[in-house]
């Protein structure tokens, strides 16, 4: 049975949490599961310490938009805007990107496709639940379930689409053909990313393709389901991007927050717009030119809210990645040891989403 309160700071002697999540885990029914049974109080597993929230910021600052139109045509215009990328990737570790070459129609369909997953009967989904991460299709609530402080209120469907996409019969079918369609169209995109993110740091264009960079690529659908006391946990716990590059497509509901300073930032959905953000391998063989920043994801009560991130790395890759040689120097030594894709990853999974930097055991 999972139990449920209101009240963060109830003492429950007989509370016993992994009892609490393995009978939601074995449900397999997730978070929109607890919704469509129509509690009122969340359980106690999702509830986060009182202060998680903090302030947000009344900034007036936003996330910069970079318009790529024109980039393949005109040197003078991509030589600007990579030098906007690099000041980004610097200051923000964000971007919006418009005009990025994926039809509008597209989008819409990954967002409703996705829906559709989260929002048919159970019994069709669950057979995609599983925590096994071989499989190259993965439906599940909370990755790190049983190893973050407090569980978050969002459900995610994830495929393996690169270098080897899965056999798109094995794919769900209220997203499958617009899953294959988006993927291939965000990889095309990632290739541009990656060769203006390589001349921002003043390498050839394909330095960071032929690292590697763009060989891996994870689709993750998550669902954020309305929630009842959306004051007590999160959507998704604040925490910075393991791999090197993301691209998120997001709803109108609206939520994300990104760290920058000491304050929380709203990021404000763009129509059409694709939201980008450095990961953390990308800054440490930037030698930290490059800032993986922290975000989050509130919970609402007025909507559920939908995204789909695509992640650029390859996760069973063995090759060893530091800074690169040509930004260190004398005068700028390497700030990070080497590490494999595969190992910082499993470094990931045993951390969990405990807000803490998943590149400070690497630091030099």
């Amino acid at each position: 049975m999972i139990t449920s309160t209101s009240d963060p700071n109830t003492v429950e002697p007989d509370y016993d949490r992994l009892t609490e999540i393995k009978a939601f885990d074995e449900s397999k029914a997730g978070v929109k599961g607890l919704v469509d049974a129509g509690i009122s109080k969340i359980p106690r597993m999702f509830i986060e310490p009182p202060d998680i929230h903090g302030k947000s910021s009344s900034f007036d600052g936003r996330v910069p938009t970079l318009d790529l139109d024109g980039i393949d045509r005109d040197a003078t215009r991509r030589n600007r805007v990579s030098n906007e990328i690099k000041d980004a990737s610097e200051r923000w570790g964000f971007f919006q990107v418009v005009n990025h070459g994926i039809p509008l129609s597209i989008l819409d369909e990954m967002l409703n496709g996705a829906r559709r997953f989260f929002e048919q009967d159970n019994e069709e989904k669950k057979v995609f639940y599983t925590r096994d991460p071989s499989k190259p299709v993965t439906y599940y609530s909370n990755y790190h379930l049983y190893t973050s402080p407090a569980a978050n209120w969002r459900d995610s469907l994830s495929c393996l689409m690169a270098p080897i996409p899965p056999d798109s019969e094995k794919l769900p079918a209220p997203c499958r053909d617009i899953m294959m369609k988006y993927s291939d169209q965000v990889m095309c995109l990632g290739y541009t990313l990656f060769e203006l993110l390589s001349e921002a740091l003043g390498l050839h264009k394909n330095h960071l393709r032929d690292m590697g960079c763009a060989d891996g690529l994870s689709t993750v659908c998550h669902y954020y389901p309305k929630c009842p006391e959306p004051e007590l946990t999160m959507g998704t716990t604040k925490h910075a991007d393991f791999d090197f590059l993301t691209i998120l497509l997001q709803d109108q509901t609206g939520g994300l927050q990104i760290l920058h300073g000491e304050q929380w930032v709203d990021v404000p959905p763009i129509p059409g717009a694709l939201l980008v953000n450095v990961g953390d391998l990308l800054q440490l063989i930037s030698n930290d030119e490059f800032k993986s920043i922290e975000h989050r994801v509130l919970a609402n009560n007025k909507a559920p809210r939908v995204s789909v991130a695509c992640f650029f790395f390859l996760h069973s890759s063995t090759k060893l990645y530091g800074p690169i040689k040509e930004l260190v120097s004398q005068e700028n030594p390497p700030k990070y040891r080497e590490t494999t894709v595969k190992d910082f990853l499993q470094h990931f999974k045993l951390k969990g989403l405990d807000g803490s930097s998943k590149l400070s055991h690497l630091r030099l």
